[in-house]
């Protein structure tokens, strides 16, 4: 299989199982925030030292490509004939129950943190931000070509258990968070 085709070059690509759209349609728009939030979580995985956080963050991806493939399939009858996965209330399910087991380990919050700490923190926390944004692509496919909503839940609690984990390795380092203060108002 060749890597390039150049059937994109004037701007185009092939949805699976549908038309060929622009590379700024909704869709394709969605399915690449979800595949740049996949690239991120290659990196969280690369930095923890965490066996259990990397396990957990190859899972996530694997899902994540599911996801980018459920987004890209427009009809819901090639996507059943292809076994394509859809979002499904196990996988959020799955989301919650990470979330509370790792909340056990970490103390309550009091205030806002600031993103960072070590390197597996700050990238979990990147990770975080970019799964926010594909949210919100999602959401915008969701408005104009009706989706699951289970695909909204996934993404939404995902992003929750990403703070979670970024939490979780600062932690398990050894480091406080740095709580956020504020600037003085009219300084």
């Amino acid at each position: 299989m060749a890597i390039y085709t150049k059937r994109g070059d004037l701007g185009e690509t092939d949805l699976f199982g549908g038309p060929r759209v622009a590379k700024d349609h909704l869709r394709v728009d969605a399915y690449g925030a979800v595949d740049e939030l996949n690239a991120v979580l290659g990196t969280c995985a690369a930095e923890t030292e965490q066996d259990d956080v990397r396990a957990l963050t190859q899972t996530l991806q694997s899902t994540l490509f599911d996801l980018g493939s459920y987004l890209a399939s427009p009809d819901p009858a090639r996507r059943k004939a292809s076994r394509i996965p859809e979002p499904s209330d196990s996988d959020v399910a799955l989301l919650e129950a990470r979330i509370d087991g790792f909340e056990e380990e970490l103390s309550p919050l009091r205030r806002f943190i600031l993103p960072g700490g070590t390197r597996a923190a700050a990238a979990f926390h990147l990770a975080r931000t970019v799964c926010r944004r594909a949210e919100r692509r999602v959401v915008a496919l969701h408005h104009a070509d009706a989706l699951d909503q289970v695909a909204l839940r996934y993404l939404n609690r995902l992003s929750d258990l990403l703070f979670v984990m970024a939490r979780v390795e600062n932690r398990r380092a050894g480091l406080a968070e740095v709580e956020w203060k504020g600037r003085e108002r009219g300084a």
